[in-house]
């Protein structure tokens, strides 16, 4: 492959540049997941001249670590942007005009702001085609090429909610490997619940195995709906269910052990058969534990992690001097992806994890936020045992003093107070989660302040995708990134590591 340029691109030249590196890319992708890229450290320091070339803002921010193409000789040393700065600045490495996918993030930094992430077409045929292997390496790995299924969907589609990462990656999913009578089944008032019972049973009596994808929250609501009405349903053998978006706990206390076992009551798939996707807006690749794909290949059952693909690397980074931590112990967890060419290659999000496999692998196990350039905990969540390692917990209690599990109970018990995260995403202005924008309309029936809310968001959504580019344009003229607190958060940390080596 061609060496980092000598001279500065002009803007033909970079977008030749990018085109190139998105067929590599692309290339990579389509091997599979357990192919190797040997030279990944190249095309690493390949998109990063490009970024800092073409991205004025991330060049504004490389300039304030003092790191520059040339400086660095390894893809671990890219500088690392906050997946909050999405929230207030456009992060694009290529003309706006020519945009043709546009996505919005809540994530929990900044609970009322959202993310704007855009992408051209070349962006689009990316963070597209790693949907595609990873769902296909991860969810149906059982499935010879062109095998489809019918597949069942709790999350709004993409006509409800167009900007919606969630809704644009699984109506993807349902049209790669979904059966002409796969259906989305969460709608603007709620689960279209005569259409799920009928396809359940469609299955139970015609033997013929269903996937079933969305929210986490969507599938709690509705198992507790089956418990109530002492209602199950034994589903074919190589039914499966893929869940993600985080559980927030509007509906009760649950755990990840809770939830498999929730599964296995109300539809009898068995935990093999339940996987859970990482997906974050601001990266193109979603990450999918590796339960269903260890036991379609035959091999022992294990703990569940998050194997990485070989166009990206994970690492989880000490809260302390961002300094990479070995496997097993907690941090922040930072991606660098090779499909992010229409952004930047290297993304720190608000994920607490640990790496495994020799960072082959990693596992999300809460969230934080950053503040006045401290990680604190989300005030709404306390301590619980998805990963069962009490070694671990104590680790995390030792830097945070927070985990996953959610404490909030049902929304309508006047007993519980609403949480501080609740109360900041009610405010006026502010913006809702995705996650809440699913508990919301699951509620919507029954509450009118629900419906508000869920009004509210759906239009946020469609006014993503409707405001000209002019506006987002002039919103960038007016921003410098290193304004951000996490850019100078990374800056002050870059400093001190660098008197710390001297």
């Amino acid at each position: 492959m061609s060496k980092l340029p000598s001279t500065p691109l002009n803007s033909s030249e970079a977008e030749a540049e990018r085109h190139l590196l998105t067929e590599d890319v692309l290339k990579f992708i389509e091997a599979g997941v357990d192919s190797g890229i040997p030279d990944f450290n190249d095309y690493a320091l390949r998109i990063f001249a490009l970024h800092y070339k073409v991205n004025s803002i991330f060049r504004e921010f490389c300039d304030a670590k003092k790191v520059r193409p040339g400086d660095i000789n390894r893809w671990e040393d890219v500088p690392m942007v906050y997946n909050d700065v999405f929230k207030t600045h456009l992060v694009a490495s290529f003309p706006l005009e020519k945009s043709v996918m546009a996505c919005l993030t809540g994530g929990t930094t900044s609970l009322t702001q959202r993310g704007r992430i855009f992408r051209d077409e070349d962006g689009k045929r990316l963070v597209f085609a790693a949907n595609k292997m990873m769902t296909g390496s991860y969810l149906f790995p059982d499935f010879a090429d062109g095998k489809r299924c019918r597949v069942l969907i709790l999350a709004p589609s993409p006509e409800l909610a167009p900007s919606m990462g969630m809704a644009i990656g699984i109506d993807q999913t349902r049209q790669h490997f979904g059966t002409p009578d796969s259906m989305f089944l969460l709608g603007k008032s709620g689960i279209h619940i005569n259409e799920l019972l009928k396809a359940l049973r469609e299955s139970e009596t015609s033997g013929v195995p269903v996937a079933l994808i969305g929210a986490t929250s969507a599938y709690v609501y509705f198992f507790q709906a089956c418990r109530r009405k002492k209602m199950k349903f034994c589903l074919p053998a190589g039914s499966r269910i893929c869940d993600g978006g985080g559980y927030r706990g509007r509906f009760g206390k649950a755990t990840r052990d809770d939830y498999y076992a929730m599964v296995q009551e109300a539809l009898g798939i068995p935990e093999s058969h339940c996987v859970n996707v990482l997906g974050e807006a601001e990266t193109a690749t979603n990450l999918f534990d590796d339960s269903l794909r260890r036991y379609a290949k035959g091999l022992p059952p294990r703990r569940r992690t998050r194997p990485v693909p070989p166009w990206c690397k994970v690492r989880a980074m000490s809260i302390d001097d961002l300094s990479p931590l070995p496997d097993g112990e907690i941090g922040l967890l930072a991606h660098w992806d090779l499909a992010n060419v229409p952004t930047v290659l290297a993304v720190i999000t608000d994920n607490l994890g640990y790496t495994t496999d020799n960072g082959q692998g990693c596992e999300m196990v809460g969230r934080a936020k950053i503040e006045s350039g401290r990680v604190s905990p989300l005030p709404d969540e306390t301590a619980g045992s998805p990963m069962g390692d009490s070694a671990i917990f104590r680790m995390l209690e030792r830097y945070v003093n927070f985990s996953i599990e959610l404490k909030m109970a049902m929304a309508k018990d006047p007993k519980v107070a609403p949480s501080e995260r609740e109360e900041v995403e009610a405010r006026p202005g502010s913006v809702p989660s995705c996650p809440q924008v699913v508990d919301e309309i699951l509620v919507s029936q029954q509450d009118a302040e629900a419906a508000q809310l869920r009004d509210e968001a759906l239009g946020t959504f469609k006014d993503q995708t409707e405001r000209p580019i002019e506006w987002f344009e002039e919103e960038a003229k007016k921003q410098k990134l290193t304004d951000h607190p996490a850019g100078l958060k990374s800056e002050k940390q870059s400093q001190k590591k660098g008197k710390k080596g001297k």
